[in-house]
């Protein structure tokens, strides 16, 4: 069932529950069917307000912070697979009483606190993050493989064995990639770290596996798995971020004014690329509007700018069917992954509301935020 955007407020982020079940359904299936235990990676999605919905197909998260641990550990009901290029002291008991995994990006911080986690009361399983050296990753902002990279381990830094203690090793190299892109890079690391297998319980795979992606082949995804897993006997675990709520959702936007200079119309918005948007200047990449295209001579062509009063909070430019005026609805497409979780309230502007549009056809305000909001981040 289609959203009714008029009846959705403005500026809203609203996530489609149909759109969402079906892809936690195919991933429940390729987890099902492979054996692999495939679970959220908040840094990609943290919508807390549908992880009801979310528990009724995983049951499981990946953290990188405490908040984000204690969030799994409250809101998913499980403890969290936690992963951090670096743990501050004053933070690591609580980390591990929300965790039931904790993985080490150096062999010099697993050695920091392998007496902690050894004399914790409760048994946790710790791994190492490798770094096989390959990525498919063309840009360098995301490629945790580029030379230099502080993420992970490589093999010539285990010459001397894996310390005693680690039960698993965690790779992260993929990023909105295909089954395809993943076997390759099994082939790097079994020959990089293979001779290590016997000795663990786990692998995890990490996050980039676009799953729900158009034509990902899910079939070929767990043949190399459940390959993988019989010939290494490890237990598998998968990380995807924008898997989960890929295409699921908009960020509902309206036009508040149109201005002019030197010949370019921009139509400014009640929302800002750099406070609602930002992985679009991050990236950079272009964002989908509903009903735009690509500048078209001859069709009503507009900038799309920001409320903010950075220079930079522009984008464009779009052509449009028809002149935009103001109180027009401008729709950015597939705005529920990433975008949500970077934002900010630069220039005190409001964060978009959340909300949901139910199975039933009906649309469900989640949060609004305000001033309350913007002055608690400070101080």
């Amino acid at each position: 069932m289609s959203i009714d955007y008029n009846k959705v407020p403005s500026p809203c982020y609203v996530i489609d529950e149909e759109r969402f079940r079906n892809n936690l359904s195919l991933i429940k299936h390729v987890a099902d069917e492979s054996s692999a235990e495939i679970i959220l990676a908040f840094k990609g999605f943290a919508m807390w307000g549908v992880f009801p919905i979310l528990r009724e197909y995983i049951s499981g998260a990946a953290a990188s912070s405490v908040d984000e641990a204690r969030l799994c550990f409250e809101e998913i009901r499980s403890s969290a697979h936690t992963y951090s290029p670096a743990y501050k002291t004053d933070d690591f008991n609580s980390l591990l009483k929300y965790s039931s995994h904790i993985t080490f990006n150096s062999l010099a911080q697993f050695r920091k606190y392998s007496t902690e986690l050894q004399n914790y009361p409760k048994n946790l399983s710790a791994g190492l993050r490798i770094n096989p050296e390959f990525s498919e990753i063309s840009h360098g902002l995301y490629n945790p493989c580029s030379p230099g990279s502080r993420l992970g381990i490589i093999a010539e830094d285990l010459i001397g064995g894996l310390p005693e203690g680690i039960e698993g090793l965690h790779f992260h190299v993929l990023f909105e990639s295909d089954s395809y892109a993943l076997e390759k890079i099994l082939q790097i690391v079994q020959e990089k770290f293979g001779r290590f297998f016997p000795m663990l319980k786990w692998i995890n795979m990490g996050g980039g596996h676009l799953i729900t992606g158009k034509n990902y082949d899910s079939g070929h995804l767990i043949n190399i798995l459940k390959q993988f897993r019989e010939k290494s006997g490890l237990h598998i675990i998968l990380e995807p971020g924008s898997a989960f709520a890929w295409e699921t959702g908009e960020l509902v936007a309206t036009v508040e004014d149109i201005v002019e200079n030197y010949g370019i119309k921009t139509a400014i918005l009640d929302v800002s690329f750099t406070a609602h948007m930002p992985d679009c200047l991050e990236m950079p990449y272009k964002p989908k509007i509903l009903g735009a295209t690509d500048p078209v001579v001859g069709k009503p062509t507009y900038r799309i700018g920001g409320n903010s009063c950075l220079s930079g909070d522009v984008m464009g430019e779009w052509s449009f069917e028809k002149t935009l005026v103001p109180g027009d609805r401008i729709i950015f497409l597939d705005m529920i992954h990433y975008t949500m979780v970077k934002t900010t309230t630069f220039n005190g502007v409001h964060h978009p509301s959340i909300g949901i549009w139910t199975k039933e056809g009906e649309f469900r305000l989640i949060k609004e935020f305000g001033y309350e909001d913007y002055k608690n981040r400070l101080s």
